[in-house]
């Protein structure tokens, strides 16, 4: 089976891209295009300029525009009816032929949900869909996927095994389970769990809930962080792990920051969790969760065992060392 590793890449993780990191991906999904008037809008994405670099490093790399992310609106909107949805993927379509693009990821956060203070509604279960049927009949040979919240808000307010069906994948979000909404510091992004922690979403429950939504292993794609989540004000028990922070986990250094300034440095202790699969730092009041290149390792390790697809990662840019795409890719090889 040959699997698949994708990276997402903002225009500076694009810009930042080498013949090295080319080769060793299959995709390269370009964040974001937006919504802007129910079409694609793609004015400000400084990667399309990079795609012919990119193509002459490695002509088979699959080069996927991704539309949306945290805090964009204009979804629920624009799918709401077959004129406003047909106007959009005839855009999609516009975009993807003038840049000689391989396909569309719709990054829509959430159907149903106002969490990211955007537009939506009770229709957006079936009206996702509908646009994620239409964008397969525009496609044709192309690739459709998604990112999917790693947790049950996202299969309850889906339809996943018909948006399955019109993909070619589903990309897991499994890093920011526990992040800005919450107040126990802990892993954000672990690969599974120990009786201590019978709550907390991890990659083995989220691929469990997916699968239980009707998603084919062959289509399930998992995700690794190439960034950290911090808590701050963390009790100094059981080394802050599971412990109430008096923050929310915030957005934290990526990994080649953490290797040089944090791991066993000024002040910061690195622990290795057995039953996650995953490591974290502590410092007596703060706790940092991130992958690592072990933890990279275990995810690559369980979804071959499991016969998924593959892993993918966000995002480019945050490791310039290289450290976790190198792990991931002899991991993967």
């Amino acid at each position: 089976m040959k699997h698949a590793v994708i990276g997402y890449a903002t225009s500076k993780g694009v810009a930042m891209m080498t013949k090295e990191d080319a080769n060793r991906l299959t995709h390269v999904n370009l964040a974001f295009g937006t919504i802007q008037d129910g079409l694609l809008y793609t004015s400000k994405l400084q990667s399309l300029s990079e795609l012919d670099r990119l193509r002459s490093y490695n002509p088979k790399l699959r080069i996927v525009l991704s539309v949306g992310g945290w805090g964009a609106g204009g979804f629920s909107i624009m799918a709401k009816s077959r004129a406003s949805r047909k106007a959009f993927v005839d855009s999609v379509r516009d975009t993807m032929d003038r840049h000689r693009l391989d396909g569309v990821d719709i990054d829509w956060e959430y159907p149903c949900s106002g969490a990211a203070d955007i537009d939506f509604s009770a229709d957006d279960r079936e009206n996702f869909t509908h646009l994620m049927r239409e964008l397969r009949d525009m496609a044709g040979n192309r690739i459709v996927s998604i990112a999917a919240g790693a947790g049950d808000y996202f299969t309850r307010d889906t339809q996943m095994d018909l948006v399955a069906e019109a993909c070619d994948y589903v990309q897991l979000m499994t890093y920011d389970m526990r992040s800005g909404f919450s107040r126990q510091a802990g892993h954000h992004t672990a690969l599974d769990a120990g009786p201590d922690d019978p709550d907390g979403m991890t990659v083995k429950r989220a691929v469990q809930l997916f699968r239980n939504a009707g998603v084919p292993d062959s289509k399930l794609v998992i995700g690794a962080a190439f960034y950290s989540r911090r808590w701050e004000g963390v009790p100094n028990k059981n080394n802050g792990l599971l412990q109430p922070a008096q923050t929310v986990g915030l957005f934290g250094p990526g990994y080649t920051e953490l290797a040089n300034n944090y791991i066993g440095k000024n002040g910061w202790h690195a622990f290795w969790d057995e039953n996650a699969q995953a490591p974290y730092l502590y410092n007596g009041s703060e706790l940092i969760s991130y992958d690592d290149p072990a933890s990279i390792a275990a995810k690559c390790k369980y979804l071959r065992e499991q016969g998924l697809l593959g892993i993918m990662y966000w995002e480019h840019s945050c490791d310039p060392s290289r450290a976790l795409l190198t792990a991931m890719h002899e991991a993967m090889a």
